[in-house]
């Protein structure tokens, strides 16, 4: 069992636990396949390749931050083979939204400025501003990678394969301040198909910060 890190999507198999962490395109060790290119629909593409080609069923499907737009995709296509997902601090999107609506100031401007002047990418936040523990800021850093300016500005395809789910949790580290997040939290509260979890001691890298809590949950959920 894993989380996202980075806003990234992880799927694991809810029988043996076996992990598998995709790397959207254009991030981290592919980060040398950044490009204008890259949209909304590459990386969820990215997801539902994994889950086909390893020929993946009755998976759990791990989403963090980000990783909730792709996620959400992917499971228009391979929602059959899902048995059990997971919302880490992640966004819930409906049909229509594009991430750049839901962007903070912060990221909303380093994506206008990279579009101006011809920019693929525009860099990600640093680890402090996610309340990443102290001992790990640098470690965190040091990971990080540019974020297609694509995926923010294409607007999501959904029919609801998400809420078919059978199983479906919501993670909040509300240590971490995202409006969309805590109205994702109040939606699946208010929603009986969906258990719902908060920790106040993790900031919004829960795998980083709260990593044997975070499995503890995940072994229950999955």
């Amino acid at each position: 069992m894993a989380a996202g890190a980075g806003g990234g999507c992880r799927t694991c198999s809810s029988s043996s636990h076996k992990v598998f962490t995709p790397t959207l395109t254009g991030l981290g060790e592919r980060s040398h396949l950044m490009s204008k290119e890259i949209n909304l629909d590459t990386h969820i593409t990215d997801v539902v390749n994994v889950i086909k080609w390893e020929n993946l069923k009755d998976i759990c499907l791990v989403v963090h931050s980000y990783g909730g737009w792709p996620g959400s995709g992917a499971l228009e296509q391979i929602g059959e083979r899902v048995s059990s997902i997971v919302w880490l601090d992640a966004f819930k999107p409906e049909n229509g939204q594009r991430g750049f609506d839901f962007a903070s100031d912060f990221s909303r401007k380093a994506l206008l400025s990279a579009v101006e002047t011809g920019e693929p990418g525009r860099p990600g936040p640093k680890a402090e501003v996610f309340q990443v523990n102290e001992k790990d800021r640098a470690w965190v850093d040091s990971k990080l990678t540019p974020q297609p300016n694509g995926v923010a500005l294409q607007p999501i395809k959904l029919t609801g394969a998400r809420e078919r789910v059978a199983k479906k949790t919501y993670i909040r580290a509300p240590i971490y301040p995202q409006p969309a997040f805590d109205q994702a939290l109040a939606e699946c509260k208010a929603d009986k198909s969906w258990r719902t979890f908060e920790t106040t001691e993790a900031g919004h890298d829960v795998m980083v910060d709260a990593p044997q809590w975070l499995v503890d949950i995940l072994l229950q959920v999955s």
